[in-house]
């Protein structure tokens, strides 16, 4: 159990607004997002002039904090623009910039010396001394490297201020390179990975071409499985969040701006869930685990919380994702019968067993009725059309977000 003064904080992605809107209904107390410039996730969607402010307003509305990313490695035509943007920050109301080079934590504090600075883990904070350093410059919270062990951890909160923050990431994707920096996709694809843009070819399958050969290729087989060498499995801590707090981390960060709404809202739920059992000294509950495996997801593995790895963390036989479940609707509006509107994601028909997640609720599971098209304005044995409204009965009455999903297999 935590210490009542033990505050964890879950920290969730928010690449666009209707995946802000799903982590702060399902549960974070912080969101981290970005402008059209300067973040690690180019394709994010991400949010542009004053959609940055009113996502930033929308957060303060319900209490949760927002972070905003300052974190690419600029050059040197950019940094002008860097200084306009922080003070647009600053004067949004953004809580903290997320920050990956010393320049521009300098160029923050001549413009916007009010707002907070966190480190990014794109700056390698690996040891206590560089944590030390980040916050006599000034930095708040340093985001740890992902490569670090629960001894590690420990080691950098024992012998750093606690007035510093300390941030892990604990489920999402994996890096091959150190801390993501990385130059393959620069070299493969003229895509910078170190300024949001990379094409992830450490993802792709290999072969060797001999030089005088020309149109023979050989698999490279470095593993019995198949061929995908730099293909890292997925973070997953859930079980053991626990230990994260015990070595001194306040704020539990799930990666994923570039990912679907459903998962933002999903694994947000699931964490939410966990820390709150946690907080009230209950045993890990499986669910939560089970309910991060219903997203897309490749498979799962510790990361370096327990130092080196016993099995492999990079995935060989392919790169693809573990995908059993769709989203089939979105709940629109809902009456306290359960009478619903629920816009449509993928097909579904009329008798199949769904679930429906509710943002603060269990789930729920239930056989699909009759289904009326708004639209055509007919009964329907099937919702098929993308983006329509479709009307039916759900067994009790949920919160506009509420999520129906369908097992695929």
């Amino acid at each position: 159990m935590l210490t009542d003064n033990k505050k964890i904080e879950l920290l969730s992605p928010a690449g666009n607004f209707d995946k802000l809107n799903m982590a702060v209904l399902y549960g974070a107390d912080a969101v981290y997002m970005a402008g059209n410039e300067f973040g690690m996730r180019v394709a994010a969607g991400n949010f542009e002039g004053d959609g940055l402010r009113d996502a930033i307003d929308f957060c303060h509305r319900n209490g949760v904090k927002a972070y905003v990313t300052i974190n690419t490695i600029p050059r040197n035509n950019e940094l002008d623009r860097i200084g306009n943007f922080a003070r647009f920050v600053e004067d949004s109301g953004a809580d903290a910039a997320i920050v990956a080079d010393v320049g521009v934590m300098g160029i923050i504090k001549r413009y916007a010396p009010s707002l907070e600075i966190h480190m990014s883990t794109q700056a390698g904070v690996a040891n206590y001394e560089s944590a030390r350093m980040w916050y006599d410059l000034g930095a708040k919270r340093v985001i740890l490297a992902r490569e670090l062990s629960l001894d590690d951890i420990a080691e950098i909160r024992a012998k750093t201020s606690p007035d510093l923050d300390i941030e892990c990431f604990v489920h999402g994707s994996m890096c091959v390179s150190f801390s993501g920096r990385c130059l393959l996709s620069n070299y493969l694809a003229d895509r910078d990975a170190n300024r949001g843009a990379c094409a992830q070819p450490c993802r792709w399958k290999y072969y060797l071409r001999e030089e005088k050969r020309d149109g023979e290729f050989f698999e490279v087989e470095e593993h019995p499985e198949g061929t995908y060498i730099m293909n890292s499995k997925d973070l997953c801590a859930i079980r053991f969040l626990d230990k994260i707090a015990s070595a001194g981390v306040s704020s539990f960060k799930i990666e994923g701006r570039a990912k679907s709404e459903y998962y933002a809202a999903v694994t947000t739920r699931a964490y939410r869930g966990a820390i709150d059992d946690l907080k009230k000294g209950l045993p890990f509950n499986e669910k939560w685990y089970e309910e991060v495996c219903k997203v897309s997801h490749r498979e799962y593995c510790d990361g370096f919380y327990f130092g080196t790895p016993v099995e492999p963390m990079q995935h060989y036989a392919d790169s693809s994702y573990i995908r059993d479940w769709d989203v089939v609707g979105i709940v629109e509006q809902c009456d306290e019968s359960g009478n619903a509107v629920v816009r449509h994601k993928n097909r579904f028909y009329t008798g199949d067993v769904v679930e429906m997640i509710i943002p603060r609720g269990d789930t729920v599971e239930f056989d699909v009725g009759e289904l009326f098209d708004t639209v055509e304005e007919i009964v329907t044995d099937d919702a098929k059309h993308p983006h329509r409204l479709y009307r039916l009965k759900l067994p009790i009455a949920v919160p506009k977000y509420s999520i129906l999903r369908k097992n695929k297999k």
